[in-house]
C-alpha cells in the first residue's frame, strides 16, 4: 500500500479456510519489505461471508482484533477510509463489467 504522502507499507493476509462463493478467513498483518510481520503494528481476523441476493451479493466483513488498542491504531491509520475507497473501486469495476 501506498500511504498520501508516498510512504509505502506491506502486508501478508494467511488465508486459513476458504469455501468457494461462500466466504474466506485469514490473518492480516504489516509485514517488511521481506514479508516478516511487524509485531509492532495492528494485526487482524477476518470473515468474510459472501450471499447470493439474485441479482446481486452481499458482502460481509468481520474484522476481529486481539485488543482494543490494535483497533484504535488501525482506525488512526485511515483503514476506514482506505476500505471505503476500495469497495467503491471494486464497485465500478464490477458494474462496467456487467454488460
Amino acid at each position: 500500500m501506498i500511504g498520501p504522502n508516498g510512504e509505502e507499507h506491506w502486508s501478508l493476509a494467511e488465508y486459513t479456510q476458504v469455501e468457494f462463493e461462500k466466504k474466506y478467513t485469514g490473518i492480516d498483518g504489516f509485514t517488511d519489505t521481506e514479508g516478516k510481520i511487524n509485531i509492532d503494528m495492528p494485526q487482524s481476523k477476518w470473515v468474510v461471508n459472501f450471499t447470493d441476493k439474485g441479482d446481486i451479493t452481499l458482502v460481509e466483513f468481520m474484522i476481529n482484533y486481539p485488543d482494543l488498542i490494535q483497533l484504535e491504531r488501525t482506525i488512526q491509520m485511515g483503514f476506514k477510509e482506505g476500505l471505503s475507497v476500495a469497495m467503491e473501486g471494486l464497485d465500478e469495476l464490477l458494474a462496467s463489467n456487467k454488460k
